[in-house]
């Protein structure tokens, strides 16, 4: 990966330092990855991570679905900051690591029901870039329309993140696991 093109500024302007104390006075508690190149647009930073601090620690899903959406987003982008951020995340939220391994490579887990739904939604949501009805009626009736509007909130907001990290180059956390390459299919 090239050098990183948005690393946090050497001088900051009033609206970055009001925005960097509100994140940091936050549960995340530090100023790093994606909310550094965000911190280029401080009310756009603001209002975005107000929304994942809700998705990450409010949300009605249980912490391992809501890492394993994260983890399907960031291979989805190969988005090695968010891997490796969150897959010690999602191992310590009880996602299985055969689960984690199968989504790291982009396969479909072998897993329990709420895991498996999960991921068809947003396979399917990603690959056709809509739901089938038989789909949308397995997660409705396994998670709930609320939840199944939060995976496909969580997946978008993290794609913000993926999108934003992928154009900033931003470098994974030093010694974090990275993604493994894409199988050639």
């Amino acid at each position: 990966m090239s050098t990183d093109r948005m690393p946090l500024p050497d001088e900051m302007t009033v609206g970055q330092k009001q925005a960097a104390a509100r994140l940091t006075n936050g549960p995340r508690g530090a100023l790093f990855g994606p909310f550094v190149p965000l911190l280029r647009s401080p009310e756009l930073m603001t209002r975005l991570q107000l929304v994942g601090e809700y998705l990450r620690f409010d949300s009605l899903l249980d912490d391992d679905l809501v890492e394993l959406v994260i983890l399907i987003v960031a291979r989805r982008w190969d988005q090695d900051f968010e891997y490796g951020f969150h897959q010690p995340l999602a191992l310590k939220a009880g996602l299985p690591a055969p689960v984690v391994d199968a989504v790291a490579r982009g396969a479909r887990p072998v897993a329990s029901e709420r895991i498996v739904v999960v991921w068809d939604l947003l396979d399917e949501l990603h690959r056709t870039r809509q739901v089938g009805d038989d789909t949308y009626a397995k997660a409705v009736g396994l998670l709930g329309e609320a939840r199944v509007v939060e995976v496909v909130g969580t997946a978008g907001y993290y794609t913000t993140l993926a999108m934003t990290m992928n154009v900033a180059r931003t470098p994974p956390p030093e010694g974090a696991p990275r993604l493994p390459a894409r199988e050639s299919t």
